[in-house]
């Protein structure tokens, strides 16, 4: 019989990974002001999510060591160091994955990632590897919460939005698949993701 479970659907990023650039700023740059002044001119959020949306860290190292030469070094680790804004894995959050795909669930993804950290991530941590389908935002040239993206995981997988829950640790990206239909879990820690799972219907 097919499972009466509602189908989860994960982010990656502060759900089953941890990622933070200031791990690795913090020893780069060790004034703690000057670091947050780095992370809010230099690499900014809004840089990095173009990497994100599909440009290639090539291209935007290279436009921001044009813009600021001063900032070389820094600017040349967010890409040539990147594994070392991942700290780890969230251990709860990866065995609740691990759980239900061990129940024979189908268990899918929705991601805001660059092709190529996605790819050095899925070397780094193999459970990248279990969904039965992720949508990975460089791929698609498309970032959450844009509804466009939820839209590929329901139409490229045949799920109903309704019989959805998505976790993510983005208040912006929660509303975005509320938009859309789906439930959603905002993952913000401490958080008991399997009970609050079991209260949505999952069986787990």
């Amino acid at each position: 019989m097919p499972s009466t479970s509602p189908t989860v659907v994960f982010d990656v990023g502060n759900v089953l990974i941890r990622w933070d650039p200031r791990h690795l700023y913090r020893e780069l740059i060790p004034d703690e002001a000057r670091m947050d002044w780095f992370m809010q001119n230099i690499c900014t959020s809004a840089w990095n999510l173009e990497q994100d949306r599909g440009r290639s860290w090539a291209e935007a190292v290279a436009e921001r060591v044009s813009a600021h030469p001063e900032w070389e070094r820094e600017i040349r680790a967010f890409d040539e160091r990147w594994h070392e804004t991942v700290s780890g894995e969230i251990a709860e959050s990866v065995a609740v994955l691990s759980d239900l795909k061990a129940k024979g669930e189908k268990v899918y993804a929705i991601t805001n990632f660059s092709r190529e950290k996605w790819d050095e991530s899925v070397a780094r941590f193999p459970f990248l590897g279990s969904f039965d389908g992720v949508v990975v935002s460089a791929h698609e040239r498309l970032i959450k919460p844009d509804p466009a993206i939820y839209h590929v995981l329901l139409e490229r997988y045949g799920l109903a939005a309704d019989s959805c829950i998505f976790i993510d640790d983005s208040a912006k990206n929660i509303e975005g698949a509320r938009h859309v239909g789906m439930q959603a879990v905002h993952f913000v820690e401490p958080i008991d993701l399997r009970a609050t799972l079991r209260g949505l219907g999952v069986q787990i």
